[in-house]
């Protein structure tokens, strides 16, 4: 028996309480009387619902970010023109509208803010994609699979000094700083994953050190440049930026999830991150808490490094029966509990709603 998708949708469209309760029935009966695609349909709504009420303002800002970008050299123009083809999520350009809104209007230095922190949030994924030999990024082909990494690299570059002209129009010198401080953040949170993959680590704190750096750090500038944008108090600013590590932690360990299941392109779990010899949150739980000749066999494996594909699927087989993708999901779950306190203490509107159904969706979201 599988309920219609037209009850899940409006149960997930009435409030941000019935939504959680009805993830949390999910969670626990989903396999049995839920279809799976009925499933994302619920955890897409979320998302969807926030773009379609920024809509114009995220256009606006998408106007910029183009505009920003335009050039008349015409190999660079190009490239800068296939890569915004492909836009995502957009969901850190919509965290900066949220806090705006939350806290009042959206102006002109919001959504300066805005595209500033996504044109460096797209120059460190192109950088990224250079420094891990990255031929896809959600299917799609890199720069430095279409072109080469000479060419990736400038344009990473390009894009982050357009980022910095941004933050100068937000004609704040916070926004500037801002984005100046989080250029160096991102880049210690890259170097520090090399040098955890190196020492081949499954330190539970390195973990999240590096994510802290690498993913939540963003999401904070996010929110807090967007409030900044409005007469929101500082402790006001200080519970959503909070908030807004816990949400970016628990994003970091959503995608790492994804790692250990089945690509339905290519039909098994991916295993890329064991392949760049970087252990994410389920199996470090699972190595760190099994003190059998099974744990021991395994953590010599991620010692050694340098895996084969059979190595890496028994790595993931044995966190999943280990329980690490659970525990995975209760250190979300446990965020999403905390972070819902710390939303109690900011205005009560439909703007704080989203944020609370953002979270909801970062924990169930499919892709």
């Amino acid at each position: 028996m599988h309920f219609c998708a037209t009850k899940i949708i409006n149960i997930c469209d009435s409030s941000a309480e019935n939504a959680k309760i009805f993830c949390n029935f999910v969670e626990k009966f989903g396999k049995r009387v839920f279809r799976p695609d009925l499933i994302r349909i619920m955890s897409k709504t979320a998302i969807e619902k926030i773009r379609h009420q920024l809509g114009a303002e995220l256009d606006a800002m998408n106007a910029i970010i183009r505009t920003s970008l335009s050039t008349t050299d015409p190999l660079m123009g190009m490239v800068v023109d296939q890569y915004l083809r492909t836009k995502g999520k957009q969901i850190r350009p919509l965290l900066v509208l949220l806090s705006a809104r939350l806290f009042g209007e959206i102006n002109e230095s919001t959504l300066h803010a805005a595209a500033s922190l996504e044109m460096l949030h797209n120059a460190t994924l192109i950088h990224d994609d250079v420094v891990d030999n990255a031929e896809y990024r959600r299917k799609t082909p890199t720069l430095n699979k279409d072109f080469d990494n000479r060419i990736a690299v400038l344009v990473g570059d390009f894009f982050v000094s357009t980022a910095l002209q941004e933050a100068i129009r937000t004609e704040d010198m916070k926004a500037v700083v801002s984005v100046a401080e989080l250029g160096k953040e991102l880049s210690l949170g890259e170097i520090d994953q090399i040098s955890n993959a190196r020492d081949r680590s499954i330190d539970e704190s390195r973990y999240f050190d590096v994510i802290g750096k690498k993913t939540a750090s963003l999401f904070m500038k996010c929110v807090k440049m967007g409030a900044e944008t409005t007469k929101a108090s500082d402790a006001e600013i200080n519970n959503l930026v909070e908030y807004a590590r816990l949400l970016g932690l628990c994003f970091q360990i959503k995608d790492d999830i994804f790692d250990y299941f089945e690509d339905k392109e290519v039909g098994k779990p991916t295993g890329n991150d064991l392949r760049e010899n970087k252990v994410s949150l389920p199996l470090i739980y699972a190595v760190n808490t099994d003190d059998g000749e099974e744990g021991s066999a395994m953590r010599a494996l991620l010692v050694r490094g340098d895996l084969t594909d059979e190595e890496i699927h028994s790595l993931i087989e044995y966190a999943k029966d280990k329980g690490g993708i659970e525990y995975a999901y209760s250190v979300m779950e446990r965020m999403r509990d905390e972070s819902e306190s710390l939303l109690k203490m900011l205005p009560e509107n439909e703007w704080r709603d989203c944020f609370e159904d953002l979270f909801e969706f970062t924990i169930r979201r499919q892709s």
